[in-house]
């Protein structure tokens, strides 16, 4: 399951059906060094519970003190804190950069209902994207997410460029499926990187038919597969939203999961070890038919050149090359 700060509908949802009134924030602009992107979004409860963000902790307060009055007239608000505003001052906005927030109460006035947010949550659940829609002129709500709805041409756009933004007089909030990482050898370094991973927004799965090393008690509440990991890989079905990563440095291990990588269209694929290592495997998947170009999309030896030596530090090196490869498309190997 993709972490709790990655769940703030979900978070507003069980709120409101608890019997807690509960508010949703969205940064809908940014201008500059705006600390949060289009799309972050923060969830509030009346007890002024939050989960999520939406400025990395500038202008927190101010929004939770909106977002209550919000549910007290049923009203949504279009906040926007900069610099260079006095009221951005007193609320800790120091970073150089504007933002504009929606506050839209929860089942409550002109705020949305707890119906679509179990409509938007559902579609989360079972990784469809789909694009939020609102306009604030009038407070028009739905989800696009079929081709017969006007805004689908903008919506596709939306959820390909992953980014969230205005489309003329309605904001688009994309709600793309969760990242993926398969993960194939539960050796050290994976017990480091699968929890950086999931902090950092991915759904990881692990992959060792070595029952003894991919167990419960090495990656607590992580999927694993003990299937062989051509098979496995296989029924992962990797995607553009999915980084594949392998660490066993046993060629009968590793190269069958390698090959079913490079044969689907996942964003990232890296591999452990040396650059002798990584020649023999060229080789070996030339043997295989595969292309010099095919073979090009391998990260290896994997991970950013940041001198890491530690299993963790290898795992920081790994989730910055998958990170980097992921948000800078044109630096792509």
């Amino acid at each position: 399951m993709p972490a709790e700060h990655d769940q703030i509908p979900e978070a507003a949802l069980a709120w409101a059906r608890a019997g807690k009134r509960a508010a949703l924030a969205t940064v809908v602009e940014t201008w500059g060094s705006a600390p949060r992107p289009q799309g972050a979004q923060l969830a509030i409860s009346a007890d002024a519970e939050m989960v999520g963000s939406v400025s990395g902790g500038c202008v927190e307060g101010a929004v939770v003190a909106e977002a209550l009055s919000a549910l007290d007239d049923g009203q949504p608000r279009l906040l926007e804190y900069g610099v260079s505003d006095a009221e951005a001052f007193s609320v800790g906005l120091a970073c150089g950069g504007r933002i504009r927030i929606l506050v839209e109460p929860v089942g409550v006035g002109q705020g949305p209902t707890p119906d679509l947010l179990a409509e938007l949550a559902a579609a989360r659940a079972a990784r469809r994207p789909v694009v939020y829609a609102v306009r604030p002129e009038g407070w028009q709500r739905r989800l696009v997410s079929t081709p017969d709805d006007p805004l689908w041409p903008a919506a596709v756009a939306a959820l390909a460029a992953d980014s969230s933004g205005f489309e003329g007089d309605w904001f688009l909030g994309v709600h793309n499926p969760p990242l993926r990482m398969a993960v194939v050898g539960a050796v050290h370094v994976a017990q480091a990187l699968v929890p950086m991973a999931r902090l950092a927004g991915y759904d990881p799965a692990v992959i060792d038919p070595r029952e003894a090393f991919a167990s419960e008690a090495r990656f607590p509440g992580t999927r694993l597969s003990h299937d062989w990991p051509d098979a496995a890989l296989a029924a992962f079905a990797p995607d553009t939203r999915s980084a594949v990563v392998t660490l066993t440095h046993d060629p009968k291990l590793d190269d069958p999961a390698i090959m079913v990588a490079l044969r689907s269209p996942a964003f990232y694929i890296g591999c452990l070890g040396s650059p002798r290592t990584h020649g023999k495997r060229v080789e070996r998947l030339k043997a295989a038919g595969f292309t010099e170009a095919e073979i090009a999309r391998i990260h290896a030896p994997i991970g950013a050149d940041i001198g890491a030596r530690s299993p963790a530090e290898i795992a920081i090196a790994i989730l910055a090359e998958v990170t980097g490869t992921l948000r800078r498309p044109a630096a792509r190997r």
